[in-house]
């Protein structure tokens, strides 16, 4: 199993090369255009690959339990999360949806009967907050007026919905994980088309290459294959060592921010990060599954 990091690495830096990405996207495309073209191109990849490895859905699962999840687990996020990217930057949105496995904690006791919340969760989620806390607090200090809010709020809600959804997810029962992320994202896909209908989203008169190459990459790597590799992980090294891209995932979306779109990271976000990463590491022995 000596392939088990090589995936790893590659599962982190594709979920978390998604930020960069999306930047891009929305110099020519709304939002709502940005989520329905993730999610439409996402779905179309697994359905290509459930084909390619004749994966054949079992019927168990209700669609309504479907089209629950989808709302939770792409719909809302796909929205929000370039939405609130409008307002931060790529490497701020990558440390803020590091929050995921925060929210599972919060909700796993409303959720799961007989579930409750440990010293180390308790630990972790006040960790976590301090961690939240100095990425922003150099602009509450100072009284930035420019300083806005709604987006790191957009973004941390969108990590709540996907953390709601990881625990949706045992609703599936045994159907194959590819089927269920197909059918996921085949409910989001007809959902956020209703989100742009609803919220006037207009396509725009020019639409740049960069911005349709990066919703192909978005769709096909972020929201297809990433799944795909991330299934044969969990098989290869089991779940807990998976759960080790609560790690990787904002550590690369920082790397890539810095390295690649020259974004200027303060200390307070380096601080941020590896506070959250620390929150993270108390709760890692229960392999905690990641969703980008």
């Amino acid at each position: 199993m000596k392939n088990k990091y090589f995936l790893l690495a590659v599962i982190g830096l594709i979920w978390g090369s998604q930020f960069i990405f999306q930047k891009i996207a929305l110099t020519a495309l709304t939002p709502q255009l940005v989520g329905v073209g993730r999610a439409v191109v996402g779905f179309i990849t697994l359905f290509v690959i459930c084909k390619m490895l004749n994966v054949q859905s079992k019927g168990g699962t209700s669609w309504l339990i479907y089209m629950l999840i989808g709302l939770l687990e792409a719909s809302i996020p796909f929205t929000l999360v370039p939405w609130g990217q409008q307002y931060v930057s790529s490497s701020i949105a990558s440390v803020l949806i590091g929050t995921i496995p925060f929210f599972v904690i919060l909700f796993t006791p409303l959720l799961s009967a007989g579930s409750k919340i440990s010293r180390a969760n308790i630990l972790s989620v006040v960790v976590g907050f301090f961690g939240l806390l100095s990425l922003f607090a150099p602009g509450i200090i100072e009284g930035d007026s420019s300083l806005s809010f709604w987006g790191p709020i957009a973004i941390l809600a969108a990590s709540a919905s996907f953390g709601v959804a990881l625990l949706l997810l045992s609703k599936c029962g045994d159907e194959h994980p590819l089927i269920v992320a197909r059918n996921v994202l085949g409910s989001a896909s007809l959902q956020i088309l209703v989100i742009s209908l609803f919220t006037g989203s207009q396509i725009p008169h020019q639409v740049t290459l960069d911005s349709m190459l990066s919703i192909a990459y978005l769709g096909v790597m972020c929201a297809g294959v990433v799944y795909f590799l991330y299934m044969i992980l969990i098989s290869e090294a089991g779940p807990v060592f998976t759960s080790l891209t609560n790690y990787l995932v904002p550590t690369f979306g920082v790397l890539i921010g810095v390295m690649f779109a020259h974004e200027h990271v303060g200390l307070n976000t380096w601080i941020a990060l590896v506070l959250i990463l620390i929150a993270v590491a108390f709760n890692q022995g229960k392999g905690e599954k990641a969703a980008g």
